[in-house]
């Protein structure tokens, strides 16, 4: 690690050549421009997968994604829509039909923060939370599932109907005050993601999530972008380096495969052992 690694632009995280697991399979991520997202929508194409990047503002950042993919030798498309929004996820599942076909991956990872002291916490900020982190969840999610079903297993593409994968965080176990909306979104994630796991396990359909730690991402700048900052951060992972993008893809990736075939309902936490509660080391 360099010795400012709050100002540092190289990842930090080993580099890693991905093997083709996901050849002929087709993925949807959602805020898939920027971020944890972006690197997720990389990751799958550099699998083999053909990605649809979706996204609700930016056009350039998406198309930047999708060349990317496409010189990777890929097929990738961008999608805008709100995933809040019934219609436009509606709307997103019916171009995915039209354009590929199929799907056979769902990455709900489309998130974002309104933060605020709980009692000056305003009810848009409140519903605007819940609508992207969990509503979005959810009718991506049902869209998916509608889709897998029709489609069933087709064997020489996956062992499985279908797969998704929720993006949730460390702060489904960790509470956060004065971030009461996104605690509240992760945590409803969770139980969103192994309810829906026991449902359609007997379809074949694989519902699992990933909790990601302190990532390097422009949705926590203020976190990392100073040393003292950076300092700070690490008083609260163990392991000693921010996480990057891409170590939330690696685990995104194996978990779409068939590689992870029985694993379902499960919870897969990549945050250098934040939530091993470090303060506690020392016995507290």
């Amino acid at each position: 690690m360099s010795a400012n690694p709050a100002a540092q632009t190289r990842s930090t995280a080993p580099p890693l050549s991905l093997p083709r697991l996901l050849t002929g399979q087709k993925a949807l991520v959602t805020g898939a421009n920027s971020g944890i997202g972006r690197a997720v929508a990389i990751a799958m194409g550099q699998a083999g997968a053909d990605v649809i990047i979706n996204y609700v503002s930016g056009d350039e950042a998406a198309q930047a994604a999708v060349e990317e993919i496409r010189q990777g030798g890929s097929k990738a498309i961008a999608c805008k829509a709100d995933v809040s929004s019934e219609t436009e996820v509606a709307a997103m599942f019916r171009q995915i039909v039209e354009e590929f076909g199929s799907l056979d991956i769902l990455v709900n990872n489309a998130g974002l923060q309104r933060d605020a002291h709980f009692e000056a916490m305003t009810l848009e900020q409140w519903n605007t939370v819940i609508g992207i982190n969990l509503t979005g969840q959810f009718l991506c999610a049902r869209e998916a599932i509608r889709l897998f079903e029709r489609q069933g297993v087709v064997p020489q593409v996956s062992c499985a109907a279908g797969k998704i994968i929720c993006m949730s965080s460390v702060h489904q176990e960790i509470p956060w005050a004065g971030h009461a909306n996104y605690a509240s979104s992760k945590g409803g994630i969770k139980l969103l993601m192994e309810s829906l796991a026991q449902e359609v396990a007997p379809k074949r359909i694989r519902v699992n999530a990933i909790a990601p730690g302190a990532i390097r991402t422009p949705i926590n700048t203020t976190a990392w972008s100073t040393q003292s900052a950076y300092d700070a951060l690490m008083t609260l992972v163990p392991y000693g380096r921010i996480g990057e993008p891409e170590d939330i893809a690696r685990v995104a990736v194996w978990l779409a495969s068939d590689l992870s075939d029985y694993v379902l309902g499960t919870t897969i936490f990549v945050d250098g052992g934040m939530t091993l509660y470090p303060g506690f080391a020392t016995g507290g």
